[in-house]
C-alpha cells in the first residue's frame, strides 16, 4: 500500500481525470445542443403560430403592405413616406440628379415618366435576395396600384436599361424587355438605331 493514501480512495491522478472528463463531456454536450439548435432554426420553417419577424422585409417574393410614394428622386429611385429611399431592382435610367455629373440624355424624361406613374400613389414592394445597395437604399420591385410592375414598365417603354451588373430574379425578363423596346424604337431607343 502507498503511503498517504487510504485504501479504496482514488488517486489524485484519477480525480483530475474524472474532472477533465466531466468538463469535456459538458462542453461537447453544449456544442452538440448549439449545433442542433442552429440547424433547427436554419432548416425548419416557423410554426404557424410563430408571429416574430426578424427582418423588416417580407419573405422573398412576398409583397409589402401598401406604402405611399411621396417623391421620385430620379428615374430609378423613389422616396416613400417616412423618408425611405428605394432603388428599383434591375433598372438603370439615365442620370438626372447626380451633382457630380451632367444630366444625361433622356434623364429628365425618364424621371418624369417614373413621376407620372408612381409619385403620390400607394405602391407595394417586393424584395429579391439583396435588400440594400451600397448607399443604404432599399432594393425592391415596385408594384403600382393597378398591379403594374414599375421596374418592368420603365424598361418596356424605353425609359431605362436592364441593369445587368448584379444578379436578380427577373434579369432575363428585363433584358428581353430592353431588347423589345430597342427593336420598336421606344423611348430613348427612338433616336438610336437597333
Amino acid at each position: 500500500m502507498l503511503a498517504g493514501r487510504k485504501s479504496g480512495q482514488p488517486s489524485r491522478f484519477t480525480v483530475q481525470m474524472r474532472r477533465r472528463l466531466k468538463l469535456w463531456s459538458a462542453l461537447l454536450g453544449f456544442l452538440a445542443l448549439s449545433v442542433v439548435g442552429y440547424l433547427k432554426v436554419r432548416v425548419e420553417p416557423p410554426s404557424s403560430s410563430a408571429t416574430v419577424r426578424l427582418s423588416p422585409h417580407p419573405p422573398l417574393g412576398a409583397l409589402s403592405s401598401p406604402r405611399a410614394c411621396v417623391r421620385v428622386i430620379d428615374g430609378d429611385t423613389i422616396e416613400l413616406a417616412g423618408g425611405e429611399r428605394v432603388r428599383l431592382i434591375g433598372v438603370d435610367t439615365p442620370e438626372s440628379v447626380d451633382p457630380r455629373r451632367p444630366v444625361e440624355r433622356f434623364g429628365k424624361e425618364a424621371s418624369e415618366f417614373t413621376r407620372r406613374l408612381a409619385e403620390g400613389k400607394s405602391v407595394r414592394l417586393e424584395y429579391d435576395e439583396e435588400t440594400r445597395d451600397q448607399y443604404g437604399r432599399t432594393l425592391a420591385y415596385i408594384y403600382l396600384p393597378d398591379g403594374t410592375l414599375l421596374n418592368a414598365e420603365i424598361i418596356r417603354q424605353g425609359y431605362g436599361y436592364a441593369y445587368t451588373r448584379f444578379a436578380y430574379r427577373r434579369a432575363e425578363e428585363f433584358v428581353r424587355l430592353e431588347r423589345e423596346a430597342r427593336e420598336h424604337g421606344r423611348g430613348l431607343w427612338g433616336e438610336i438605331a437597333p
